[in-house]
């Protein structure tokens, strides 16, 4: 690894103990720190990652944060769901502790600049893998990692200094960057969300733009030509600047990875063959089953309206709509044109269920459930043979879920449950 000595003895506390969390305290522990790791959720999934870290020397808390966790450390290291008001940063401010995000921690110790790293409000998911898919294709070593599978700092120790990264990369891990560099940096698209967290579509724009803050003329920034809020920022960038298009032939998503694919020299006929193969990401407008001509369709990644357009889009039959979670700013107004034309029934669920039971009970039929195999239930009784079920929730998981990969499970084992009940 790069820097292998840069993070050794140094008191590091991590705050979260997610996945990422988790990831990162293990690191920073096999690079010789002194590490402990805060966490304000005490419950099975934290209690379970508190058994997986690799050291009874890595102190951890959960349940509580306390000034003891921050107050004369060297460094705090921010899984990207902590919130900017949270007591840990808003300590490290006060004791002037410096505070980093994982991927800035891991391009620290990563032995490659060959970064691909991919941000936008939609799509990040889909072009990564794809992206990671090619490159496989094209015979190079690559790690896939961000919101897929493993976190970057997961991955850091196995790669070599020729090996390739695709990267997901979220607005909230840009706020904390320092040095972060990517080799290749994309921004798919820019649209309205996150106003839980940003005062306003500039301050988000502002945190997405961060990604080619470091980059200089020997790197590139791939930008929507279509995208006029983004077209505009070859402007701020010292990278060479590539676009990319949709077409008749290619959408927006397969365009970004053939942009990527053309920078690194990899042949036309490698990307298509990837594209055609595709099959498409967990929980991302998934197949899930058929009941009784009822077709059901997981789409618990579209945590914004705009996923949720793109879902009902790629609808051809009438759809009963599952839709809710915790609000983050979403204006549901913007998808009406689109539901009135595709949705029969809506159910709604979670903490911002009556907000769009408002904003559609005007033009469809909608029905509240307490839970998500409530949903289902629901859902699929309002349904007809032809109809498809569409869990497309177009918010965020946590007021139910520890993320969207276990709330898309929810809904697959809530539809198994139909199977095996004989529904």
């Amino acid at each position: 690894m790069r820097n292998s000595d840069y993070f050794r003895n140094k008191k590091i506390t991590v705050v979260g103990l997610a996945r990422s969390g988790l990831a990162c305290a293990n690191l920073l522990y096999s690079l010789g720190a002194d590490v402990s790791v805060t966490d304000k959720q005490d419950n099975a999934a934290t209690c379970a990652n508190a058994l997986k870290l690799e050291s009874a020397q890595i102190k951890f808390e959960l349940g509580v944060h306390t000034q003891a966790f921050i107050k004369g450390k060297d460094l705090v290291v921010v899984s990207p769901g902590v919130s900017n008001e949270s007591l840990p940063l808003k300590w490290a401010q006060e004791f002037k502790v410096p505070v980093i995000a994982e991927i800035e921690l891991s391009w620290i110790a990563c032995s490659t600049p060959n970064i691909i790293a991919v941000t936008g409000t939609n799509g990040k998911t889909t072009v990564t893998t794809l992206i990671g898919r090619v490159l496989e294709a094209a015979g190079k070593r690559v790690f896939t990692c961000g919101n897929i599978g493993n976190p970057f700092c997961g991955e850091v120790e196995k790669i070599a200094v020729g090996d390739f990264v695709a990267l997901e990369v979220s607005s909230f891990q840009l706020e904390k960057i320092e040095t972060f560099r990517p080799k290749i940096a994309l921004l798919l698209n820019f649209s309205r969300n996150h106003l839980d967290r940003y005062k306003d579509m500039q301050d988000y724009l502002r945190a997405k733009k961060r990604i080619f803050m470091n980059q200089d003329k020997s790197d590139y920034l791939v930008l929507n030509k279509n995208d006029q809020t983004l077209k505009s920022l070859d402007k701020e960038s010292k990278a060479k600047i590539v676009y990319f298009s949709e077409s008749p032939d290619i959408n927006p998503n397969q365009a970004a990875v053939l942009a990527v694919g053309e920078i690194l020299g990899i042949s036309k006929e490698i990307i298509y063959r990837v594209f055609a193969e595709f099959k498409g990401v967990q929980h991302r407008l998934e197949f899930v089953a058929e009941i009784g001509g009822v077709r059901f369709f997981n789409d618990s990644k579209a945590t914004t309206v705009d996923s949720a357009v793109w879902a009902l889009q790629n609808m051809s039959s009438p759809v009963v709509l599952i839709a809710g979670g915790r609000e983050k700013g979403n204006d549901y107004n913007t998808i009406l044109n689109l539901a009135v034309q595709k949705v029969k029934e809506a159910v709604v669920i979670g903490e911002a269920a009556l907000q769009i039971r408002d904003a559609f009970l005007k033009f469809f039929p909608v029905e509240k459930a307490g839970t998500l195999p409530e949903a289902v239930n629901i859902a699929y009784k309002k349904a007809v043979p032809g109809d498809c079920v569409l869990f497309s929730p177009m918010c965020k998981s946590f007021d139910m879920f520890s993320d969207y990969e276990e709330r898309g499970r929810v809904f697959k084992q809530a539809v198994q449950e139909l199977i095996k009940n004989g529904a």
